[in-house]
């Protein structure tokens, strides 16, 4: 296969073996009670991506994660140890004009059957602009390399932000209101699985896990993501138009 066709992170695309929760490229496990606002997206009881509560109601995803029936789970780092109130229905609220990764707007906000008790993590400020190789995080239940293997526990990675030029060089179709980080020259970044999750930044979320290379383990694409900046207006918008 042509390492240059891109991979979407959609579970669904995956084999059944796949469809099962897995881990951060070279992470570690994320201790007990961090990253509370860390959401698991699943389907038939199964992990399919990731996703992070920015509101008491609210969970933010990728657009390419949506499936007919949805829910989340909030509140654990262990996808084994899952209680009935940790789990909500949602409704699904797909970007209007999210047709493919190859085009962008790929987020999708789920708005949940009732409030989280859980404090939800910050949005970045579309005023302030992330530094190129900025140091941050990115976690979720997905693979530690291409198919696998898989774990439940939640894993994160430190990854740089990279610069536009350098990313469009290297993805020659990069969609507008997208960022880059890790993957590139590096052995650390996202997997299967971890579609949906969060780019975080001094402890802000600022971009939305969307896609990378055809195999997850080999570093000469970067991670691109959905920057959430650029989105603001469509997230705070009580009316937003959805699919």
């Amino acid at each position: 296969m042509n390492r240059l066709h891109k991979l979407l992170f959609i579970v669904l695309a995956c084999s059944a073996q796949q469809a099962l929760g897995g881990t951060i490229i070279n992470g570690r496990e994320v201790p007990p009670n961090s990253l509370p606002y860390m959401a698991s997206v699943q389907h038939n009881g199964e992990h399919i991506c990731g996703g992070f509560l920015i509101k008491k109601d609210i969970v933010l995803t990728a657009a390419h994660c949506d499936k007919k029936e949805l829910t989340v789970v909030l509140g654990t780092n262990d996808l084994r140890k899952v209680k009935k109130t940790m789990r909500y229905n949602v409704e699904k609220c797909k970007h209007a004009d999210y047709k493919n990764h190859d085009t962008g707007n790929d987020i999708m906000m789920l708005k949940l059957s009732r409030p989280s008790q859980i404090e939800p993590i910050q949005l970045q400020d579309d005023q302030i602009k992330i530094k190129n190789n900025t140091q941050c995080i990115v976690a979720g239940w997905g693979y530690i390399k291409s198919g696998g293997p898989r774990v439940d526990k939640l894993m994160k990675v430190e990854v740089a932000t990279i610069d536009r030029r350098t990313c469009q060089r290297k993805w020659k179709t990069l969609p507008a209101k997208t960022i880059c980080a890790g993957g590139y020259e590096t052995n650390k970044g996202f997997c299967q699985g971890d579609s949906g999750g969060p780019l975080v930044c001094k402890t802000m979320a600022v971009g939305i896990v969307s896609y990378t290379g055809d195999t997850c383990d080999y570093p000469d694409l970067p991670n691109v993501y959905t920057d959430i900046t650029k989105f603001l207006p469509w997230i705070n918008d009580p009316k937003a138009k959805c699919k």
